[in-house]
């Protein structure tokens, strides 16, 4: 029986994907992982929850996240966000631009390679990158 929670797909499968397939994918791994870090950091109701999650998944705070994280990835991570980056979208939501919207595209794919390659570890430590980065901005 396959384990969806933990797909460890050869990088050939990964590549197999279509750009959007993979930003299908990051799209639910970025958002599990914003809602598992605020809800761990305690002491906020659902609706607080729910508005700071949107703020954080929200094509114009992943475009700023990435901008943050690009020094920080390898060149197949960097091939990756590319291929997220330069796919052909359909629409842009009126609330972000459309450079915005493709580099969360990106970020998106990025975080759907790493997830289906099984690469947990890194992850987490891109996504900490994030908020570590981001805690500090705050202070």
């Amino acid at each position: 029986m396959e384990n969806y929670f933990n797909l460890n797909l050869s990088r050939q499968e990964v590549d197999a994907i279509s750009n959007l397939g993979l930003a299908h994918m990051g799209d639910c791994v970025f958002e599990i992982l914003c809602r598992a870090y605020l809800c761990a950091r305690g002491g906020k109701n659902v609706g607080n929850l729910h508005r700071d999650t949107i703020a954080m998944v929200k094509a114009s705070s992943q475009a700023a996240f990435i901008d943050r994280l690009l020094p920080h990835l390898n060149q197949e991570e960097l091939a990756y966000y590319r291929r997220g980056k330069n796919a052909h979208v359909h629409a842009v939501p009126k609330s972000c631009t459309p450079q915005e919207y493709a580099k969360a595209t990106g970020l998106e794919a990025l975080f759907g390679a790493l997830y289906l390659s099984g690469n947990q570890e890194r992850i987490n430590e891109l996504f900490n990158i994030l908020v570590e980065d981001g805690d500090t901005q705050q202070k």
